[in-house]
């Protein structure tokens, strides 16, 4: 009988949820059974806020270490969460479609961010959502949000805050958008875009996998979701930024065309530099919105190789206008 493979996962119940879900998916693309193994990371039990631990890759690394060292066959990330840059032995084998990838404002009336009256508490633990919410409404008090779903959402319930800003594809895998406990307004990608990948999932394995496994897990991977995720992380990697910087970046493909807007906020959110360019990934023609000139062609016919171009091109423009001096340079490993 054919061993069940081993997917690690954190003991959250968002993370139990995403992780269910690809195993779910691996079983009807493998024929395997797939058993869940609880690894418990370095951000699940500090209290300390993303930024004092470092931000990037505080759940990821002993979710890596456990799959080097055979502890387990697979790994589900969330994408947001991962550093742009793979460790040797890895690789990101399937990404499967995306969830929503907005941010939501949850609170107990559903009264809009911008009506909330001066001195109403928001939380987030994000630096971009807390320059969002000061530029949004800049009569507002942020505090510093750490905690499981669960936890933050009792904050709102109990009136410790009135608001807390949390991503729709969490709220949604735990089927908590249709709650009639709390009011929720869900925020556009144009002025509000979110982290690099948010929305969608990572299944990592290791890079000498066997073969039926990784043809398993390609079968779950989504490719219109991987050109626009590359695209948003390669913003991020060019700008040397971590995933928890004040930078709100989207990428959607559409027909063969990719846009990707990307906006650098200063940490106050009184400053904001942004980029939205659109390439045709089926032709390499590229033109920054309001023109046409087509004058930036992309060489190659990779769509892989021409998301990472356009995101490239994003970030030198973010850089020429000045987004080193807005945003922190990574400082995780």
């Amino acid at each position: 009988m054919t061993a069940p493979l081993r997917l690690g996962t954190r003991r959250s119940a968002l993370a139990l949820a995403q992780s269910t879900h690809v195993a779910d998916a691996l079983v009807a693309a493998s024929g395997r059974q797939v058993e869940l193994v609880p690894i418990v990371s370095e951000g699940d039990v500090s209290r300390a806020s993303l930024a004092q631990l470092g931000g990037t890759g505080v759940f990821a690394t002993r979710l890596r270490e456990a799959l080097l060292a055979g502890e387990c066959d697979l790994l589900v990330h969330s994408l947001k969460d991962l550093p742009t840059t793979d460790p040797s032995g890895l690789t990101i084998a399937a990404i499967p479609v995306r969830e929503d990838s907005r941010d939501v404002v949850v609170t107990r009336d559903g009264t809009p961010l911008h009506r909330l009256p001066p001195g109403s508490t928001v939380g987030t633990g994000s630096p971009r959502r807390v320059a969002q919410v000061r530029r949004h409404n800049p009569r507002l008090e942020v505090r510093d949000l750490r905690g499981n779903v669960d936890s933050r959402l009792g904050r709102v319930r109990d009136g410790e805050l009135d608001a807390v800003v949390l991503a729709a594809a969490g709220l949604s895998r735990l089927d908590i958008l249709d709650s009639e406990k709390f009011g929720f307004e869900q925020l556009g990608l144009d002025e509000w875009p979110t982290a690099a990948g948010q929305g969608a999932l990572a299944v990592e394995t290791r890079t000498d996998a066997a073969s039926d496994l990784l043809d398993a897990l390609a079968a779950l991977d989504h490719a219109a979701t991987r050109i626009a995720v590359t695209a948003e992380r390669t913003v991020l990697a060019e700008l040397e930024a971590g995933c928890h910087a004040p930078v709100g970046v989207h990428a959607e493909l559409r027909g063969g065309e990719l846009r990707v807007r990307a906006i650098v906020y200063a940490p106050s959110g009184d400053r904001r530099l942004a980029v939205d360019r659109t390439e045709s990934v089926d032709r390499g023609y590229i033109r920054l919105q309001g023109s046409g000139n087509g004058a930036d062609a992309a060489d190659g016919t990779d769509p892989i190789v021409r998301a990472r171009g356009i995101g490239h091109a994003v970030a030198h423009r973010l850089l020429e206008r000045g987004a080193a001096g807005l945003v922190p340079r990574e400082s995780a490993p």
